[in-house]
């Protein structure tokens, strides 16, 4: 039986032969790179993120390497070499880059970040950070979020740094930082948000002491703009675990600076009030959405999922049997969830679907008998427009309950619900539910210009379509006429 030890070298030499195939892989294009930066008298070394990924055997064409050249010695390096240029992030220290390159049978495209040596540092009142250059590898590492990103490759020469332990941190799977917690969530405070993002993606555990820190210092996020709080949180979300990293904030208290929504849920139960751990089904319901996702993370459908049952605390009611109510909670929650995402600086779009989908999310639950009209179902569809299919995904993973058969009769129900759709939408093309006649056929039938009066004949030409399905011409110009001389 090995001893911890040498499980640890077992995992350290594993990580590191994988190291060597990646570098090898892009070698091409990092070599080449390198010895431009030589030529003209600087360093060059493959940094943070990239080695890590390397190391983790998952190096993809994004590339990140630090320089003690400065940027404007930097864009003189790259111009020559690279296929494109972009100076977004000069005032960093940052310039991109983008190179083709032939690697072995494939032609490929690398982008390519390239940092002067830096170190950055916010005060207590800024939300950017102050950029000074540094004038060492050791000094630009040191300012790292954590050791596994805190570890570089001098090129071309291929010379491992790694003076913050980051390999044996990354064998571990745990997350520390170079300088103490303190000095580094100081220094930037999104960092506390990126160790629950990196816990999330790379399903690593964050140390003790990290923790403590991210609890002790919770509120210094407070000076961090809405836009990279909003990106991290992205990040989290899209990542392969991100329930992992969603409880982290939580239990620190970060949440309560980010989505204070999602703590809130954790409502208070007694012996008297059971009922169930709303914050709980919520992480439930977003990883049953995610394992019915077909085309890759959707920010869209994992939103909806953790925000759905939002609006409960607010609605939350004790009634005199004893039960516990939450009326209405969707078309709170929806209003919601449209209040934090737009704090949070999404996109008008983005708000809009997520906040809809919460306000959609129980409307099945009336069908549970299987009672529905076609023209309830036709309503549905309407409702749940072009959101319909992420609609279905939502409202079964709202499912939690333990209780196989009554989860089975809600998944009939569903399974029936979806196969009436698809035959209606066969029948009488559902998704572009609209009446027989448009507006200018009603403006030409009713001898009227336009105005309100051609939306309300508009809005009753819909609503029959919805309650009788598909109408021939004819019939929708009698209803037409008929509706029209009861206006009077």
């Amino acid at each position: 039986m090995p001893n911890a030890n040498e499980d640890n070298s077992s995992a350290l030499s594993q990580v590191q032969r994988r190291a060597v195939s990646e570098l090898l892989r892009v070698s091409p294009v990092a070599d080449e790179l390198a010895e431009r930066f030589r030529a003209a008298g600087f360093s060059l070394a493959l940094v943070g993120g990239s080695v890590r990924d390397a190391l983790l055997g998952r190096l993809g064409n994004d590339l990140d390497f630090t320089t003690d050249a400065r940027p404007e010695d930097v864009l003189k390096i790259v111009r020559p070499w690279a296929d494109a240029v972009w100076e977004v992030g000069i005032a960093f220290g940052t310039v991109g880059c983008q190179k083709h390159a032939r690697v072995g049978d494939a032609d490929q495209h690398f982008q390519i970040e390239v940092t002067t040596y830096r170190s950055e540092a916010y005060d207590r009142t800024s939300r950017k950070p102050e950029v000074s250059y540094g004038d060492s590898i050791e000094q630009d590492l040191v300012r790292r979020d954590f050791t596994v990103n805190a570890m570089a490759v001098a090129l071309p020469e291929k010379e491992f740094i790694d003076p913050h332990g980051g390999l044996e941190d990354l064998a571990e799977r745990v997350l520390r930082t170079p300088s103490t917690p303190e000095e580094s969530f100081s220094d930037d405070p999104l960092r506390m948000m990126r160790a629950a993002r990196f816990a999330a993606q790379l399903d690593f555990e964050v140390a003790p002491e990290v923790v403590a820190a991210m609890t002790a210092m919770a509120e210094r996020l407070e000076i961090v703009s809405a836009e990279r709080i909003r990106d991290e949180l992205n990040k989290l979300l899209l990542s392969a675990h991100p329930r992992k990293g969603l409880t982290l904030l939580v239990d620190t208290g970060l949440a309560a600076h980010v989505l204070p929504e999602l703590p809130a849920l954790r409502l208070e139960s007694d012996e008297h009030h059971r009922h169930k751990d709303v914050y709980e089904h919520s992480l439930t319901v977003l990883d049953q959405a995610i394992a019915l996702e077909e085309d890759g993370p959707d920010l869209t459908l994992r939103l909806a999922a953790l925000l759905h049952d939002i609006g409960k605390p607010r609605t939350r009611r004790f009634e005199k049997d004893g039960r516990v109510s939450f009326h209405h909670h969707e078309v709170v929650g929806a209003k919601m969830t449209k209040k934090r995402m737009t704090a949070l600086k999404y996109s008008n779009e983005l708000v809009k679907d997520v906040s809809r989908l919460v306000e959609l999310h129980l409307r099945f639950h009336g069908y549970g008998t299987g009672e529905w009209t076609d023209s309830a179902v036709r309503r549905y569809v309407r409702d749940g427009g072009p959101l319909l299919s992420r609609l279905h995904k939502l409202t079964r993973s709202d499912c939690t309950t333990r209780n196989k058969r009554k989860a089975s009769a809600l998944s009939r129900a569903y399974d029936g619900l979806e196969e009436r759709i698809a035959r209606l939408q066969e029948q009488e093309e559902l998704d572009a539910i609209r009446p027989a006649l448009d507006g200018n056929e009603i403006m030409e039938i009713l001898g009227v210009g336009p105005g309100p009066v051609i939306g309300k004949a508009y809005k009753f030409l819909l609503e029959l379509r919805l309650e009788n399905g598909p109408m021939e011409r004819e019939a929708a110009v009698a209803e037409l006429k008929e509706w029209w001389a009861a206006q009077g």
